[in-house]
């Protein structure tokens, strides 16, 4: 069975020094990622994020894993998110799953897909996700 979890979020983004000169000249940008979840996800997150603009306004491209810790309508654990987002020309297409088998404590066989949805400057989640039957 599919649940569904809804909420809000706040995101830090801090950008990251280039690890040597071939990074810096590379057109890639390194941030760590600080988020806290309110909801029906109650939970931290920390995390890296690549990216990379282009020299077309509204073209770009991420991606980025997260190690979340918290409680999902009340089920308490860790897991983690990957991230695969792109922007062509405006227009987002963002992919962000559950990396299998990363539940921790009750989340264990976590599986599940988060989106987000950024209105007004603020930050929302839907999170369809399913868990073994034992829980």
């Amino acid at each position: 069975m599919v649940n569904h979890a809804t909420g809000t979020f706040e995101v830090k983004l801090t950008p990251q020094k280039p690890d040597n000169k071939e990074a810096e000249s590379s057109g890639v940008a390194r941030m760590s990622i600080d988020k806290k979840f309110s909801g029906e996800l109650e939970a931290t997150s920390t995390g890296e994020m690549l990216a990379a603009m282009t020299a077309l306004k509204g073209s770009a491209g991420y991606v980025a894993i997260e190690r979340v810790s918290g409680t999902l309508h009340g089920q308490n654990g860790t897991f983690f998110l990957q991230h695969s987002g792109t922007m062509t020309r405006g227009t987002p297409e963002l992919s962000v799953t559950v990396v299998p088998d990363s539940g921790t404590g009750e989340l264990v066989g976590l599986t599940g897909k988060l989106a987000i949805k950024i209105e007004a400057g603020k930050h929302s989640y839907e999170f369809d996700y399913t868990l073994p039957e034992t829980h």
